[in-house]
């Protein structure tokens, strides 16, 4: 009751001065008269009854005012808090989104700079400034404690609190300030690894036809074009994966995906991307292109022969351990058997050319394999050649099969057989690549080009690389 202290000091005051005197001089006046008129008075306690009353009324009608202000001043801080509570719900909201959208893939329950940072821009952003020179507020990322995903690295929970000064609270408790605080529990938004990586930046980027079929496992395709036709998906061909994302916002599925094309309903289609894809280009290896050799075809005659190529064999320099270079190279033709030895080919400035080979068998061996192709070199996989090519799986093109030089912009085209087997990502970051002509003929790669043409039935069932780069594919949801 001390906030009502001065204001009773104050009636008490006025009552045993102005006010008890003013009733005590009427009371004196009115009865001398009544003793002028001779009329019968009970004395001086009547008079004393009738000036306590009044007195009373005053005091409790002062009161009652001090009380009722009181109470309105209290109401008022009440209602702050209770605002400030709901806004710090909405501030915790947002903070857990965030950090759910900046959560690392796979989750590790381990919160991370970049979470904290967009959790305390989204809270400031919502009235809760974390770097506020006075009372700031506080933002506290941590896996769920408590509730139903209590544990669970999948969910992040954000706790936002700040304190809140009081206008009229002090003034009863003492108390400056009142801490408000709110909880929120945002499921992580997940990425989808990329795959197919199309980084052309206008027209079509992927074009799918004639009962094409991409198929990346576990991952999905990012196409860099902004053009309203990025991606043509027709001809009874299919798409899938995880996910499909455009950096076009004006590509429309129902134009571009007809006449029997179809996207699988389980691939997340994201349009209007903001950033782009791009896998971080490994350096180019070390080579004396005088050293390069001629094609060793010019030696083995007309066709039908049995050789290997490579490093170690026969009309070819070894360069540095287990890297060869040649002008060009041919595979084969002629019904040759072309074993190709572990290692690293430079293809400097000719054609890296596989045929139809013998008895349907374009090369042997192959496993182990990195091409590097630069001056313009290009790659054909002609029609019907059965290639057997398996990428080296270690060291610094570890996965990397085939790597045009960026500037090359040499097409690529893998045409096939129906028992191909191509295992490892091409890399042609400045070139164009066509895969067609191959029923029931499939290709594990990822890709990395300015665009891809599919056509002839060729299945590209490709594996992601690990930096290829990922894409967000859902938006984290606040659950609790």
């Amino acid at each position: 009751m001390k906030v009502f202290g001065p204001w009773i000091d104050l009636i008490r005051k006025n009552c045993d001065s102005g006010i008890d005197g003013g009733f005590r001089d009427e009371g004196e006046q009115g009865m001398r008269s009544l003793h002028a008129e001779g009329r019968a008075v009970e004395g001086p306690s009547a008079s004393r009854s009738g000036s306590e009353e009044g007195q009373a009324t005053v005091v409790m009608t002062l009161f009652l005012a001090g009380f009722l202000l009181g109470f309105v001043a209290l109401g008022l801080d009440v209602n702050n808090i209770f605002r400030e509570r709901r806004m710090a719900q909405a501030a915790a909201d947002a903070a857990a989104i965030a950090a759910g959208e900046e959560s690392p893939t796979p989750a590790t329950g381990t919160i991370t700079a970049s979470q904290q940072a967009a959790a305390n821009a989204m809270a400031t952003l919502n009235g809760f400034n974390t770097s506020a020179a006075t009372n700031p507020a506080t933002v506290t990322l941590s896996i769920p404690v408590g509730g139903s995903y209590a544990g669970s690295t999948s969910y992040v929970q954000a706790i936002v609190s700040q304190p809140v000064a009081t206008n009229f609270m002090r003034m009863i408790t003492h108390k400056a300030t009142f801490t408000v605080s709110a909880r929120a529990v945002a499921g992580a938004g997940q990425n989808s690894p990329t795959c197919v990586c199309l980084t052309g930046t206008s027209g079509m980027d992927l074009n799918m036809s004639n009962n094409a079929a991409l198929t990346p496992s576990s991952c999905g395709t990012t196409v860099d074009s902004s053009s309203s036709n990025a991606v043509q998906v027709i001809g009874g061909s299919t798409l899938s994966g995880l996910s499909l994302g455009i950096v076009s916002s004006t590509w429309s599925k129902a134009s571009e995906v007809n006449n029997g094309g179809s996207i699988s309903a389980s691939t997340k289609v994201v349009t209007g991307l903001s950033t782009s894809c791009g896998p971080v280009v490994p350096a180019a290896p070390s080579y004396n292109s005088s050293k390069c050799t001629a094609d060793p075809l010019g030696n083995y005659g007309n066709g039908g022969s049995s050789y290997s190529v490579g490093p170690g064999s026969n009309y070819s320099n070894t360069q540095s351990g287990t890297l060869v270079c040649y002008n060009s190279l041919t595979v084969g033709t002629n019904s040759d058997a072309v074993n190709l030895n572990a290692g690293t080919y430079v293809i400097n400035g000719g054609e890296l050319h596989f045929e139809s080979g013998a008895n349907g068998i374009s090369n042997t061996g192959g496993s182990g394999v990195f091409f590097y192709l630069v001056g313009n070199a290009s790659l054909v996989i002609d029609n019907g050649a059965n290639v057997n090519l398996t990428a080296e799986s270690s060291g610094a093109y570890s996965g990397i099969l085939v790597f045009e030089d960026p500037g090359d912009s040499q097409a690529v085209s893998i045409q096939g057989g129906a028992n191909t087997s191509f295992n490892g990502a091409i890399y042609a970051p400045d070139a164009a690549i066509t895969l067609g002509n191959g029923s029931n003929n499939t290709i594990d790669a990822a890709i990395f080009a300015q665009t891809l043409t599919m056509t002839g039935g060729t299945t590209l069932a490709s594996t992601a690389q690990a930096n290829m780069g990922t894409m967000s594919t859902t938006v984290a949801k606040v659950t609790e």
